[in-house]
């Protein structure tokens, strides 16, 4: 019995994979992919020969038996179009089928687009809700917004240029004026990534048009309790920092108590000891 392989693949840039995955991608017997053609140039690229089977979400339960029966005879790796099998991608009846079957299943981590913009977005990573692509339809749309408007967590979302600017307005009317960061094109030539408010966001798609797949990094609620003054907030943060917590914790500690954003307090936390060295 083989052992299906989940091989992360790179989301542009054909160097960002590791030397893991290579040896992986060649030494399998089969290689489930999601996009022959994609897959072809990738391994074209590396001089890889592994034969390929196709695998995506129109002949995923039909391909099921095919890519099980190659099990039986030694390891397959399952590869998307690009980044992570699974997230946003087919391969969980497979995955499922696979343990069932008693095959191991292992993960050959590597680039995935919602966590490489939630990494350079600027807005706090510790703790994060991703929610794949928004609803394609205004109602659905915001009402998935509205029933995340008052959670802590920032939230990562995917979506496609053709709708940005209207999910960036149900952004602003379900949200209000957050932080955010909305990454297209990453790791590619024309990788682009915007930092600031919503609305600041929406004026400058508004004035260049929207290319290539979205990631969307929103800011989560901030807290809604009175501002402590600052030379409180300062007296406070002297005893948390004496903890040994991380600046990351105890921004989030202190933001659900002072009212203070945690995003400030973080800032004010890096400028204190940076000063103190």
């Amino acid at each position: 019995m083989g052992t299906l392989y989940l091989v992360a693949t790179p989301i542009g840039n054909l160097e960002d994979i590791s030397a893991r995955a290579l040896r992986t991608l060649r030494e399998v017997r089969l290689i489930a992919a999601e996009d022959t053609r994609r897959t072809r140039k990738l391994l074209a690229h590396y001089d890889i020969h592994t034969p390929l089977s196709s695998y995506y979400e129109h002949n995923k339960l039909s391909k099921l038996e095919e890519i099980l029966a190659s099990l039986a005879e030694g390891d397959v790796a399952l590869v998307s179009d690009a980044g992570t099998p699974l997230i946003n991608d087919p391969g969980y009846e497979l995955v499922l089928a696979a343990l069932d079957a008693g095959c191991p299943v292992l993960p050959i981590p590597g680039p995935s687009a919602p966590i490489a913009a939630l990494s350079a977005s600027g807005l706090p990573a510790d703790t994060f809700l991703y929610l794949g692509y928004l609803p394609r339809k205004t109602k659905p749309r915001r009402a998935l917004l509205q029933d995340v408007k008052d959670d802590p967590y920032t939230v990562v979302f995917l979506e496609a240029p053709h709708r940005l600017l209207d999910s960036l307005q149900d952004m602003l009317d379900v949200l209000g004026d957050r932080q955010m960061a909305a990454a297209r094109e990453l790791t590619k030539l024309h990788e682009e990534i915007f930092r600031g408010r919503i609305s600041e966001a929406l004026k400058y798609f508004l004035e260049h048009t929207p290319r290539g797949e979205f990631t969307l990094v929103v800011a989560g609620r901030e807290g809604s309790k009175e501002r402590w003054p600052e030379d409180r907030l300062q007296r406070e943060l002297s005893n948390y920092l004496q903890s040994g917590e991380s600046p990351s914790s105890i921004a989030g500690l202190l933001a659900k108590e002072s009212g203070w954003p945690r995003r400030e307090i973080y800032q004010i936390i890096i400028r204190t000891q940076s000063k103190d060295q």
